[in-house]
Formats: C-alpha cells, sequence, structure tokens
C-alpha cells in the first residue's frame, strides 16, 4: 500500500507524520514546510506590497508580492504574507458572504443529510436531526464545494460532478459523528445552544450512533470507488482516535510541548479540513502540486482554526461560546494560551497540576494566562498558520472562489481581532 510522508510544523522541530496519501505506486514522497521556530513572532517579509480592491466586498486587502514559484510544488523555503488585520479598512467578513458563491450547493446538501444518513433505526434518525438541525455552519463541506469549483476551472470542468457533491456529504457525516463521540467524551450537555444527542438519548445511543454515522460515510466514500480518496479519508478517521488519544494522556501535563499541542490538534481538527480540500481537488482532476498545496492549505487553515478556537475559550463569555469559559483548561486540556503562559509564570504549573483543588484557583489561572501575554503569542501563532494557508492559494486561478477561500482565512482571525 502506498502511502506519503508529510513533515508538519510543529514549533521547535518538524515532526514526521505518516499518513495516507495519493501515490500510485509504492515510492514514498516528502513534502516539507520550513520550521518557523517557537516563537512565533510575526514578520514583514519583503519591501513591495500591492492593494486588491474586490468586487461586493467592501474591504481592502494587503498582501506581500514576494512568492516563490517553486512553492507550488512544496518545494523551498516559504515566505508567507504578513495578515495584519488591524491595520486593513475592511468591514467583517460573514459566513453567509464567504459562503453565498455555494449557496445552491449548501441547499442541496442540506435536503440530502438527513435521507443520507438512512431511516432504518427511528432513534439513529432522531439523533441525526438533533445535530444536524443545531444550526452548524457547514464550515467544511462549504470548503469542499469552493475548492472543488476553484480546481473545476482549472480543469475545465463547467459544473461539479455527483462525486465532488457526495464527498461534502460524506465530510459533514464524519464530522457530526466525530462532534457526537467528542460531546461524550467531553460529558457536554449543550452543543450550539441545544441539548446533546447523549444527554437526550443516553451514552449509548449517542455511542452507537456516532459509529453508525461512521460506518455509513464509509460506505458512501467506498461506493466513490476512488482509491486515492478512499486512503485519504479512512486516514481521518484514524487520526481522530489518535487525537482523543493524545489529549486524554496528557491532561494536566505542564511539560506538554507546543509541536505536541498541534499535532493533537491536526489529529483532531485539520486532517479532516486538509482531506476534504485535497479530496476536492483530486475529483476535479487538478495536478499533483495543485492537490498538494489544497492539502497545505486545509491543514494550515484547520491549525489556525483550532488555535482561534482555544483563544475564545478564554476570551469570550460563556454565552457566546455556549459553553463555560475556560472548560478546556478545567478539564487539564493545555492549548496554545496555556502552553506560552508556562513559559513565563511558575504559579501557573502549580495551580493546573493541582487540578483546580482549590475555590478559586480556575479564575485565577484563566486570569494568569492573560496576564502572562498566551493570548497574544496564540494570536501570532494563529496568524502564522493563517499566513501559509494564504500562500498554499496561489496555485489557483484568480475567481471568486479563491476570493471565498482567501475570505475565509480572514475570516478566522477575524473572530480573535
Amino acid at each position: 500500500m502506498s502511502m506519503t510522508c508529510r513533515n508538519l510544523d510543529f514549533g521547535t522541530r518538524v515532526l514526521e507524520l505518516v499518513a495516507v496519501g495519493s501515490s500510485s505506486n509504492a515510492s514514498i514522497e516528502r513534502h516539507s514546510v520550513k520550521n518557523q521556530g517557537k516563537t512565533f513572532t510575526s514578520k514583514v517579509y519583503g519591501a513591495r506590497r500591492m492593494v486588491c480592491s474586490r468586487q461586493n466586498i467592501s474591504r481592502t486587502r494587503v498582501f506581500s508580492t514576494n512568492t516563490s514559484e517553486a512553492l507550488l510544488d512544496g518545494v523551498g523555503e516559504r515566505t508567507a504574507p504578513v495578515l495584519d488585520l488591524k491595520k486593513e479598512a475592511k468591514s467583517p467578513i460573514s459566513l453567509a458572504n464567504l459562503f453565498e458563491v455555494v449557496a445552491d450547493d449548501l441547499l442541496t446538501l442540506n435536503q440530502n443529510l438527513q435521507s443520507i444518513v438512512g431511516a432504518e433505526n427511528p432513534v439513529l434518525m432522531s439523533a441525526a436531526e438533533q445535530i444536524f438541525g443545531a444550526g452548524g455552519k457547514r464550515m467544511r463541506p462549504a470548503l469542499v464545494f469552493l475548492v472543488s469549483r476553484a480546481t473545476a476551472e482549472l480543469a475545465g470542468l463547467k459544473d461539479l460532478t455527483t462525486k465532488h457533491r457526495r464527498l461534502a456529504e460524506i465530510i459533514e457525516m464524519i464530522h457530526t459523528a466525530s462532534l457526537i463521540h467528542d460531546d461524550v467524551l467531553d460529558e457536554s450537555d449543550m452543543r450550539r445552544g441545544k441539548e446533546t444527542v447523549h444527554q437526550l438519548y443516553g451514552t449509548r445511543v449517542a455511542v452507537l450512533a456516532g459509529d453508525f454515522m461512521f460506518a455509513q460515510s464509509s460506505w458512501y466514500l467506498a461506493n466513490l470507488e476512488n482509491l486515492e480518496v478512499i486512503k485519504l479519508i479512512s486516514q481521518v478517521i484514524k487520526d481522530f482516535a489518535s487525537g482523543e488519544i493524545k489529549q486524554a494522556s496528557s491532561l494536566f501535563d505542564c511539560d506538554v510541548e507546543l509541536e505536541e499541542y498541534l499535532l493533537k490538534s491536526y489529529y483532531k481538527t485539520a486532517s479532516l479540513i486538509a482531506a476534504s480540500t485535497k479530496g476536492a481537488a483530486i475529483f476535479s482532476g487538478a495536478d499533483r502540486s495543485v492537490t498538494e498545496q489544497m492539502y497545505e492549505f486545509g491543514k494550515n487553515l484547520g491549525l489556525s482554526f483550532q488555535v482561534v478556537d482555544d483563544i475564545l475559550d478564554f476570551t469570550q463569555s460563556a454565552e457566546q461560546l455556549g459553553k463555560p469559559a475556560g472548560s478546556d483548561l478545567a478539564k487539564g486540556n493545555l492549548t496554545a494560551p496555556v502552553i506560552f503562559a508556562l513559559e513565563k509564570e511558575p504559579k501557573l504549573r502549580e495551580i493546573i497540576e493541582s487540578e483546580f483543588c482549590e475555590t478559586g484557583s480556575l479564575d485565577e489561572a484563566i486570569e494568569l494566562v492573560k496576564q502572562c501575554g498566551g493570548i497574544e503569542r496564540a494570536q501570532e501563532l494563529a496568524k502564522e498558520k493563517a499566513d501559509i494557508a494564504i500562500e498554499n492559494l496561489r496555485c489557483l486561478p484568480q475567481s471568486n472562489f479563491r476570493l471565498a477561500l482567501e475570505d475565509m482565512v480572514m475570516f478566522n482571525l477575524e473572530r480573535i481581532d
């Protein structure tokens, strides 16, 4: 079985992750990303800058024009543009505007989702209706549609294929299954303002519902009859389990390093997004250099999204989050803001290792994370991954779909602006 070895950029050292890839023979390809170091300080790359005006979106975008042509093939050093949101004149980005160019595609997806789950068991169907109807953003299938349409232009396709659409449905099913299982593991009672499946139906039904969706998505995946995509998406399900195991084995561990956190984030979040965007490009018939860049785009966007989510766990209210603020820290899950803060504040280690046994200790820990610059350094990390994601899109032709993908990167960063 052929595999692709990826060198993932996770902080102080490059970790090699063996993931199912797309080689059609037994050779092993290596794709490197430049190690950015652990300080994650923003830098300005190059002196020349250009301003891109956007139709239908009243914003001004500023990017560096320094680009390495070798980057399109994943070779050579990466010089990423720096996104400075505070210096840009813009109006806030909304998901509704972002997804407008694929609104019809998403409408069709929403109509198909519940029927694709199947109606053999009323309880499972009810569980599916609960999670699908809980107001999800449909970000992952939207990414599939945007990348599909952006890369279809390269291949000369006039419209999406049935496989593009089925891939989007499969991706959303896999994501939904992972949410059901996550809520069980985290003992979460609410998801997007609604009661979770395990809260309504019990843990046993929730676990079975998640298992059923994984199995159903795997069946539809097999019917796509594309071995490259089958191996790519199958790896994601394995990554989910690896991420949960990594997280469970490092709770309250103040010696966890940043690259370990990023690897866990890749497993739990970025792996699915990367597989989604690469799979979409594969079904468009795009060249290998493009499909690999789409994988890197999804990976870096996914990591940036996860870091931003972890920042919001400290900066937003319980009402905004839909769960108690600092809930990850309370459970011993140490994220980027905490890891950075631990480098400067020994007292924070004492509080965490005590597992918040004293009244008020969690609130004190949250304040220490904020005071020690943990939030700011995590913001720099999120922006760094976003810079690279923008650069990964350079291989695509200019279109409304590419612009929407760029805006998704910007939208993510605006959540912490």
